[in-house]
């Protein structure tokens, strides 16, 4: 997909992942409309797109409120003069570490509306105008911990893998059309997901959820990750794993699932005592 000149909508632009995308798509000459809960994150984006900003807009809302969803793809269309081109939904929250039996059912929905319905919401709001553009983009955010579950993150890895069906879903459905389809599974990044989530991590370090889930090895770089995401933009891929980890969970998860289902429990028990 050609980048310069295109309009992304992406969600979670105040921080992470999500704002070094719309960084380094704005750099490269797109047009960038940045969601997120935050009004004051958006403007730290803005203001770091420094020269670039007079092409990024920040619409401050929530991804669980469908009928702003549904209204944002003409708000959108109003302020850039132009109807999106690329829908890049990154926002997502974990929850706190805990098993199921003692997360409350709250927990458990808050983060299922946020990850999951925060994706489908905004898939079906610009869907019917992303297959009016000449070229154009879906990509949701899954998680390696769909790949193979984490204890202590449950919810979290359920609403990742929903997120993965859901996407590979719309890759068959849309196969053949203008618009093309991604799932990104990222491995640990550094992130500041926990405290933006408001929960507290192990230990109190404020790290991804991914983290938990690593080797040895230290977390990406985020800057290396955006840099991941949009060449994926460019190609067209489907499929995008984001580090080592990711690729190593994704072996496991075929080659012996099992077994690495009870090798990462007894690894998070030691870490963590879940």
């Amino acid at each position: 997909m050609q980048i310069a000149g295109k309009l992304f909508v992406i969600t979670g632009a105040g921080n992470g992942m999500a704002r070094e995308t719309a960084l380094q798509l704005l750099a490269k000459g797109a047009r960038v409309a940045g969601v997120d809960l935050s009004s004051e994150a958006l403007v730290e984006t803005s203001n770091l797109a420094g020269a670039n900003s007079e092409r990024f807009t920040s619409h401050v809302l929530s991804i669980t409120d469908r009928e702003a969803v549904a209204a944002l793809p003409g708000q959108v269309e109003a302020v850039h003069g132009q109807p999106a081109d690329g829908l890049i939904n990154i926002a997502g929250i974990i929850h706190r570490f805990a098993k199921v039996q003692d997360l409350e059912i709250e927990e458990i929905e808050k983060v299922m509306n946020v990850n999951y319905w925060g994706t489908v919401y905004p898939v079906k709001a610009f869907l019917p105008g992303l297959l009016t553009r000449p070229e154009a983009l879906i990509m949701n955010f899954a998680s390696m911990g769909s790949l193979l579950p984490v204890p202590g993150q449950g919810a979290y890895g359920s609403s990742k893998g929903a997120i993965r069906l859901f996407t590979d879903t719309l890759y068959a459905e849309l196969e053949g059309t203008n618009v093309n389809v991604s799932l990104v599974i990222p491995g640990a990044v550094a992130t500041n997901i926990t405290s933006n989530s408001g929960v507290e991590a192990p230990g109190g370090k404020d790290v991804s959820a991914e983290e938990i889930k690593k080797s040895a090895m230290k977390p990406m770089d985020v800057t290396e990750a955006g840099a991941i995401i949009v060449d994926a933009i460019a190609s067209g891929k489907y499929r995008v794993m984001i580090g080592k980890d990711a690729r190593t969970f994704d072996a496991l998860s075929r080659l012996s699932p099992t077994k690495s289902i009870r090798t990462i429990a007894k690894k998070v028990a030691e870490a963590i005592g879940i």
